[in-house]
């Protein structure tokens, strides 16, 4: 089953065309948390980091997750996405039980409480960021296909295949080009 292609908004998954040559943005997954005519603001899912939080992050609570890059915007910056939902303070919806940010030191003790699991969080250094006409223009030249999100492939076990299976998931067409080569001149 084909799946639709959308408009980028909150919610959206922007994934970067095989061939994309950009070293932030290759063979990437964004998840889109703000769009509106300011620009537009999300992370990319699949570029974990060989850090740990507790390595990034002083006096944080004793947690087994990965930091992640989520962009070449603000990189000395800590966001997050999650699943808490709106018990945790200021945390904003993106779509169908997934958020992003909120009150830091809430969210410290709650995992320090345990109310909080690596499955239900992740942590990025960094965003992704587009001026209102930037990405317009790099939909126009076809760098990226916009895709509805889900919370399954937000919180993917395997980031590096997520490139890959969410183009699987989006039907035949796109499948044929989950397999394309990273180097077309190997193919």
């Amino acid at each position: 089953m084909k799946q639709q292609l959308i408009q980028p908004g909150a919610g959206a998954f922007l994934i970067s065309e095989p061939f994309l040559a950009d070293s932030y943005f290759k063979r990437a997954v964004v998840l889109v948390s703000e769009h509106d005519d300011k620009g537009t603001l999300g992370f990319i899912l699949n570029k974990p980091t060989d850090v740990n939080i507790n390595d990034a992050v002083e006096n944080f609570p004793e947690f087994d997750s990965p930091l992640y890059f989520g962009g070449p915007v603000e990189i000395n910056t800590l966001f997050y996405i999650h699943t808490i939902g709106p018990i945790l303070d200021g945390a904003k919806l993106i779509s169908d039980g997934i958020y992003w940010g909120g009150d830091f030191d809430q969210l410290k003790l709650m995992i320090d409480s345990g109310q909080v699991t690596p499955e239900m969080i992740r942590f990025y250094a960094g965003y992704s960021g587009w001026d209102p006409d930037q990405l317009t223009h790099e939909l126009d030249e076809k760098s990226w296909l916009v895709s509805a999100s889900n919370a399954r492939f937000t919180f993917y076990n395997d980031p590096k295949c997520l490139w890959s299976q969410v183009l699987r998931s989006m039907g035949h067409e796109y499948a044929i080009m989950a397999n394309f080569p990273e180097d077309p001149a190997l193919n």
